[in-house]
């Protein structure tokens, strides 16, 4: 590994997995920038060890096994205990891509769901945007492809599937608003750099949610109704 991890990786993950009775858990969480490849796949690792299942698309070809590795060690746990709790997929085209999020994915999960899974297990998309950016795809064909992943992957997160974002850096010019939708659904963003004295996290965006007693969503709007009724206002 090029760069420590400090212990503020751990509290922030420790944070974004943790459980919350009233559904207040973001559910679409992106880190974007350097070394993507290699976080994710420690935090794959970080996960696993935590007795969460993962469930990695990677449509960077970035997963780095040998992290799940270095991630064990210090942990002081077996390698391929880990590595068992994961479960990987790769797609090398935008079709494949969302191919992995709209069918293979829903059959992983109902898998994990079949076992009586406790905690659910969590999902990395290592990548979403990178296949996309291939020029031999038209325009016309990527943007509706992309809206379609975003629209399963929202559907899932509303039904209480939590999904970790690692995407590289792209070109400015390269199909940049992919990466700004992504931007736009994710409840909490953060910008990851590498300085000498190791990788860096800065929040760039938070959704707070708030709990509000007796009130039902209906047409985008909030009506109350009932006595054990709840619904998540959405601020950020």
């Amino acid at each position: 590994m090029a760069f420590p991890l400090s212990n503020s990786f751990d509290e922030i993950f420790s944070q974004l997995t943790l459980r919350d009775p009233h559904g207040g858990l973001p559910r679409k969480i992106l880190f974007w920038g350097e070394g993507v490849g290699e976080i994710s796949s420690y935090v794959a690792g970080w996960m696993a060890g935590e007795g969460i299942d993962v469930i990695v698309l990677d449509g960077a070809n970035r997963f780095d096994p040998y992290m799940v590795s270095t991630f064990a060690k210090r942990a002081s746990v077996s390698p391929e205990d880990l590595l068992k709790g994961i479960r990987i997929a790769r797609a090398f085209t935008c079709y494949q891509m969302t191919a992995l999020v709209e069918e293979k994915l829903i059959s992983l999960l109902k898998k994990e769901e079949g076992a009586a899974q406790s905690p659910p297990p969590r999902v990395i998309l290592l990548g979403p945007v990178t296949p996309f950016l291939d020029e031999d795809v038209s325009e016309r064909e990527v943007r509706p492809l992309f809206e379609r992943l975003l629209r399963k992957v929202e559907e899932m997160a509303r039904g209480g599937v939590s999904f970790f974002f690692f995407q590289p850096s792209i070109p400015s010019a390269s199909r940049a608003y992919l990466a700004r939708r992504l931007f736009q659904i994710s409840d909490r963003v953060w910008k990851i750099s590498l300085e000498e004295e190791g990788a860096k996290l800065v929040l760039e965006k938070e959704r707070s949610l708030k709990i509000i007693e007796n009130c039902k969503l209906q047409n985008g709007k909030c009506k109350f109704e009932g006595k054990n009724l709840k619904c998540l206002s959405v601020d950020g």
